[in-house]
């Protein structure tokens, strides 16, 4: 496995801070300066990465009535919709994709996206885009995985519905080509999540099954599911954003809010950094309450010649004197010398 991918000046590697991916999707709501606010607000939030979706609702499907073209009526949010009218509603316009791009790098984000044709892959290469995600109900489209993972740039793919063999097919697929640049990330399709249905364990699975790194693509409210991932070993995080709720939305109502999405940032970080190694031992930190811990003293003023008895010495703090465990041992011994309260009793005082 690739331990780490370099994207632009940033680290996708286990042993860097989690990327962390802000998803636009539909929440621009049809206007090209809220999406601009969109990338603005995420170069403030400290995220590395800003994504959007590049199709049409032509490219993605048909304008069809059908039952199987109609979402599910008792979906929580787009319930009753055809597919198309959805893609035509949630769509980012693909002219609009240039001054999005531009904005990002301009911020210092990297500007990426999710295309679901050939046609997006061209115009996501001409706009230089510096990797690719594969969307969870794509996994199964391998002329496209073929023709992202051509580009010889890291491949990020959803597994949200897919089963193993799916998942097996689309990595091969995408290592045929050459290209071993792939993240898997754990997903839950359904919009929103919850976090019951996360299977977050699956996170180390398919890391070791595979051989690649993996991370989470999260639809649940809040950032509790994300944090847990990364303490799972998930090295990218995306989660969808809105600058608020309360403008609606086809994704808003479980995306991050700009102060939930700067909490994510510096919270994964922090689980993260406090991974630390599987090691058991003191660290440079503990010095001080290593030097605290408890040790056997002269707790009485004791002459030579006089016992050590359990009135004379105790295990207390501070450390400096012998290690508890040697109470029952000295026990019944004499002193050495004179000693006052306070002395730490070492083996030259008894």
């Amino acid at each position: 496995m690739a331990l780490s991918y370099q994207v632009a000046d940033h680290s996708i590697s286990p042993d860097a801070a989690p990327f962390i991916i802000a998803e636009m999707s539909g929440n621009h709501n049809g206007d090209l300066q809220r999406a601009l606010d969109i990338v603005d607000m995420v170069a403030e939030s400290g995220a590395q990465a800003v994504k959007l979706q590049t199709y049409t609702a032509d490219t993605i499907t048909i304008d069809s009535n059908k039952p199987q073209f109609t979402i599910s009526g008792d979906h929580p949010l787009w319930g009753g919709k055809n597919l198309y009218q959805l893609y035509t509603e949630a769509h980012t316009p693909w002219e609009w994709h240039e001054a999005i791009f531009e904005r990002a790098r301009s911020k210092g984000l990297i500007a990426f996206s999710s295309p679901f044709d050939h046609t997006a892959v061209e115009l996501l290469e001409s706009l230089g885009a510096p990797l690719y995600k594969i969307a969870s109900l794509e996994i199964g489209d391998l002329a496209l995985l073929r023709r992202v993972a051509q580009t010889g740039k890291p491949v990020i793919l959803s597994d949200g519905a897919a089963t193993l063999t799916d998942i097996d097919t689309a990595v091969k697929t995408i290592r045929a080509e050459g290209n071993d640049q792939i993240v898997v990330l754990a997903c839950t399709s359904s919009y929103p999540a919850a976090p019951s249905e996360s299977n977050l364990r699956t996170i180390p699975v398919l890391r070791d099954a595979f051989g690649i790194q993996v991370g989470l693509s999260d639809h649940t409210m809040g950032i509790g599911a994300a944090i847990a991932a990364v303490a799972l070993g998930a090295t990218v995080v995306e989660k969808h954003v809105t600058l608020s709720r309360a403008d609606g939305g086809v994704d808003s109502d479980f995306s991050l809010e700009p102060h939930e999405l700067r909490s994510l940032v510096t919270e994964s970080r922090t689980a993260w950094e406090a991974l630390g190694s599987p090691v058991i031992q003191h660290t440079a930190g503990e010095s001080e309450s290593l030097r605290l811990r408890r040790s056997l003293y002269v707790v009485k003023p004791v002459k030579a010649g006089d016992k050590v008895t359990a009135e004379n010495v105790r295990s207390i703090r501070p450390a400096g004197g012998l290690e508890p465990v040697y109470l029952d041992t000295v026990l019944g011994r004499e002193f050495r010398q004179d000693a006052d309260a306070g002395t730490p009793l070492t083996w030259d005082v008894v």
